[in-house]
């Protein structure tokens, strides 16, 4: 299955860290010792795992990968992917090895005429899909000028719509001439080739990641995708950033390993690139929250809850401080897109707001930067889009004050607690 895949270009924390910092809080001298911590996400269950583990030269597992074959004319690749394990073999030591060599001893016909290269691509189509999760493969890239590793997934329903309304999530992409810096990029409709929403991450120090192995991830939530190497955030990509071009990323989608040469992005090899080159990993795996999250009160200031203004469901509805009573209006749940929601709606920055005194209030969920939210083990709940802080008006813990967004200042009154 082939794909159009061009030159690739152009804050939040996940609500795992919101959760892990709400816990560390709650367990403070702050806490009731006595409270029960809010749970935010189920126990993380292994939906998939490939440690590569067997004899040295065997064949991938079949019954979780397949091998594609054949050359890729829209990208203007060079090689020509094989089938078994002449690209593509267990090095007998835990590691995948896709080797990409300059022959032609099948004499292959790519669209260039005859093939100058073989590789190795391989794919879970019809054997494994994920519809979110944390999807990560550990691996070490080759170096040199026309080389093209990429971990990546497309849309299941990639037979029926076509690419790019299939959507495309690149996990991770390097280009040999750029050996300090990988791209995550989305593709979808009007989004899609070198129009693609991504960004790139740059090693320090002028590191190149073919020196070692490196993690590269993903975090995908509903309307909510973030890009992480060895743990390190580096983008986060929501509906907000396509402008209204149409985001694809709620549905199934299959995974894909490839090896590619040459090609629009990263050109062709020169005389500098030496052959055979070597993308080596060491595992690949998708991990998701099997268990809903759960809810409870959210408290502040003098002891008072979060707390959704007459229990009023409309859009706009103020959020304050009240006296708590255990009512479905003081009850909060830190969702797996990063949102904090009550009544089915979320906690929304009033038009987006960034400046100090923008109050917050309750909004239909819409994905956008107004409505995430982290923390940190100072007990802050920081609106990243703003980079302020959740804030009871006036330092005042009186029943219907308003809660606002204001500069991070350390105060008692932008202290929040999560339990249950």
């Amino acid at each position: 299955m082939t794909s159009s895949r061009s030159r690739l270009r152009t804050l939040s924390s996940s609500v795992a860290a919101l959760a892990v910092a709400l816990a560390v809080a709650a367990l403070g001298p702050a806490a009731d010792p006595q409270e029960a911590l809010l749970p935010v996400a189920g126990t993380a269950a292994v939906t998939f795992s490939d440690d590569f583990d067997g004899p040295a030269g065997s064949a991938v597992d079949g019954s979780r990968w397949q091998t594609e074959t054949g050359d890729n004319v829209n990208n203007h690749e060079r090689q020509y992917y094989t089938a078994g394990n002449g690209n593509a073999a267990l090095d007998g030591q835990g590691h995948l090895v896709i080797t990409a060599r300059k022959e032609n001893p099948g004499n292959y016909q790519c669209w260039y005429g005859r093939c100058e290269y073989t590789s190795a691509r391989l794919n879970t189509a019809g054997k494994f899909t994920t519809k979110y999760g944390h999807v990560e493969a550990r691996m070490k890239v080759p170096r040199g000028q026309g080389m093209w590793p990429a971990f990546w997934m497309l849309g299941n329903d990639i037979g029926q719509v076509g690419w790019p309304n299939s959507g495309e999530i690149d996990v991770m992409e390097n280009v040999g001439f750029e050996p300090s810096t990988v791209h995550g990029t989305l593709h979808g409709p009007g989004y899609s080739g070198s129009g693609g929403i991504g960004a790139g991450y740059t090693l320090p120090g002028g590191q190149a990641f073919a020196d070692a192995f490196h993690t590269f991830a993903v975090d995908w939530s509903p309307n909510r995708i973030t890009w992480s190497v060895d743990g390190t955030v580096y983008q986060t990509r929501t509906p907000a950033d396509l402008g209204g071009r149409t985001w694809v990323f709620d549905k199934p989608f299959f995974l894909i390993l490839n090896l590619a040469v040459g090609g629009y992005w990263p050109g062709d090899p020169d005389g500098s690139t030496t052959f055979p080159k070597q993308l080596v990993v060491d595992h690949v795996r998708v991990t998701t929250a099997d268990a809903p999250a759960t809810s409870g009160p959210i408290t502040g200031i003098g002891g008072k809850c979060v707390d959704v203004a007459g229990a009023n469901t409309a859009n706009g509805t103020p959020v304050q401080l009240y006296d708590c009573n255990g009512t479905a209006a003081q009850q909060w749940t830190l969702a797996a897109d990063g949102t904090v929601r009550a009544l089915g709606k979320c906690l929304d920055v009033t038009s987006a707001g960034t400046a100090d005194g923008t109050p917050v209030q309750l909004w239909d969920c819409n994905g956008t930067g107004a409505q995430l939210w982290t923390a940190n083990s100072a007990r802050d709940v920081v609106n990243p889009q703003s980079g302020k802080c959740l804030d009871a008006t006036g330092n005042s813990s009186a029943n219907g004050t308003r809660l606002q967004i204001w500069s991070c200042s350390g105060g008692a009154n932008q202290k929040w607690t999560v339990t249950r």
